[in-house]
């Protein structure tokens, strides 16, 4: 008996030894970033097997057996697509502003498709407007109306917005609502989705989140799109989630969020809507591509008319193209450069590109907010906080409650607006959208907004932050060494 123990103790540590082996030469033939790829090691080797059972969970993205199946059906025809639109030549344009030029150029290659001329842009800075001008929208629609949130929370003007989609489906137009499931966990568990269904709205839970499925598919990866999309003429995206921010986590301590959201009517509307077909047919399995738009008169004059571009991430689509938009757009500036954003955990090589923007004279100023509703990433953005304002950026702390917008200003000329944050979960993880547009007119109206957001907050000031306690320093660096993970 005591020879069978002997044994088994054995094996188990033979087991036990051969699982840490077997992740960790995982994560070394892996291609990923040395930090992350250090911080999973030291996650493993100081906590074994939570670190393993983290790793299973986390440290790879899965898509599920299902939706690989479905996405690599998919694309071929997603290609078809995208060949169909090339032929509508009158769309595109021929030449771009300096600053913007090396960006749509990065488009342009890796999408194959150049930047889109003709369309009409409308900034919505607050989401009383929004909300309104959305159901004024909803209600002259006449064939279809796609959306995709991460967050549909009821109460206030959302359930008009609600009431304007089932009044629409009711009256014959073809409505798809595609929500994320952890996002609108509270939503699904309402009594919307069946009235919604009932009155004909195709509502659709996306990334199910189920105890079941945590060894088949990553359940940390998130549908964070936030796109409308009516009669495949007119688009909206932005940071807002469907949420009325009166009745939004009031109890999180953070005060109302602020958000942003761009209206686009025009051809790059058909763009949108082929993003939004990829998502609908990876949950789904159904295909609804738009039609390209005809190759006929724009329906905005090129002298009028924005410019745009749109950039998705997520499984399937190019890889790391959000970070190297960045990048490139950092890298572009000349004379200023306006950042906003609530999560604030950038990748090495994207914090190397601010701080080297600042030391060569560019104007850099970052805009986050003072009070964060994520523990984790509040403490992991104030360590980058010391290497940045050495280099000179401009960091402001936003006071009058959580600054949610997601926009980057180059010069005053190429604007980024959409759902990416400077975080390594929208950057790497989940699926995301950004519009580019270029145009100075835009870029005005995006200045005066981001202004504003500076008027409405505290500068920070490098002498006072190297003079705070060194119990901060600590849980700061404790976090950032998580930060890969984030």
């Amino acid at each position: 008996m005591t020879t069978f123990y002997a044994v088994l103790s054995w094996v188990s540590l033979f087991g036990y030894w051969l699982l840490i082996a077997g992740v960790t030469l995982r994560i070394l033939i892996k291609r990923r970033t040395v930090p992350s790829a250090m911080a999973w090691l030291c996650v493993i080797f100081i906590l074994p097997l939570v670190g393993v059972f983290a790793y299973l969970l986390f440290g790879e993205l899965h898509l599920g057996k299902k939706r690989a199946e479905r996405a690599k059906e998919m694309w071929p025809s997603t290609a078809r697509w995208f060949n169909e639109l090339k032929e509508c030549s009158n769309i595109f344009t021929t030449s771009n502003s300096t600053v913007a030029a090396p960006l749509f150029q990065l488009c342009e290659h890796r999408h194959g498709i150049p930047g889109i001329r003709g369309n009409q842009l409308q900034l919505l800075t607050t989401t009383e407007d929004t909300l309104k001008t959305m159901i004024n929208d909803i209600n002259l629609a006449r064939n279809n109306i796609e959306m995709v949130f991460y967050i549909w929370q009821t109460g206030g003007l959302v359930d008009n917005v609600a009431e304007a989609l089932m009044a629409a489906a009711r009256r014959g137009v073809h409505c798809r609502l595609l929500l994320d499931s952890a996002g609108s966990q509270a939503f699904f568990r309402g009594t919307y989705p069946e009235m919604m269904r009932k009155s004909g709205i195709e509502v659709v839970e996306a990334l199910k989140v189920n105890v079941f499925r945590v060894f088949l598919r990553r359940m940390d990866l998130r549908q964070h799109r936030k796109v409308v999309l009516i009669d495949n003429h007119i688009a909206y995206t932005g940071s807002m989630n469907m949420v009325d921010p009166r009745f939004f986590k009031q109890s999180s301590g953070v005060g109302q969020w602020i958000d942003l959201m761009a209206r686009v009517q025009g051809p790059v509307a058909a763009m949108a809507g082929a993003i939004y077909a990829c998502d609908w047919e990876l949950e789904t399995g159904k295909r609804i591509m738009p039609q390209p738009p005809q190759n006929s008169i724009l329906p905005f004059e090129e002298e009028t008319g924005h410019t745009l571009q749109i950039i998705a991430s997520g499984p399937g689509f190019p890889e790391e193209m959000i970070h190297q938009a960045l990048l490139t757009a950092v890298y572009s500036s000349r004379e200023e450069l306006i950042m906003t954003t609530p999560y604030f955990v950038p990748s090495d090589d994207l914090l190397h590109a601010i701080c080297t923007a600042a030391l060569r004279g560019v104007d850099v100023s970052l805009i986050v907010p003072k009070k964060n509703d994520s523990l984790m990433v509040g403490w992991a953005s104030r360590a980058f906080f010391s290497e940045l304002l050495q280099a000179g950026v401009k960091i402001y702390q936003f006071e009058n409650g959580l600054l949610h917008t997601k926009s980057v200003l180059v010069d005053g000329q190429l604007s980024l607006v959409g759902t990416v944050n400077l975080d390594m979960r929208s950057l790497w993880l989940n699926f995301e959208i950004t519009m580019v547009i270029d145009d100075d007119g835009f870029g005005a109206d995006l200045a005066h907004v981001q202004n504003d957001y500076i008027a409405r907050s505290t500068p920070m000031d490098l002498n006072v932050w190297i003079k705070r306690p060194m119990w901060q320093r600590i849980i700061e660096r404790l976090f950032y060494f998580f930060s890969p993970l984030l």
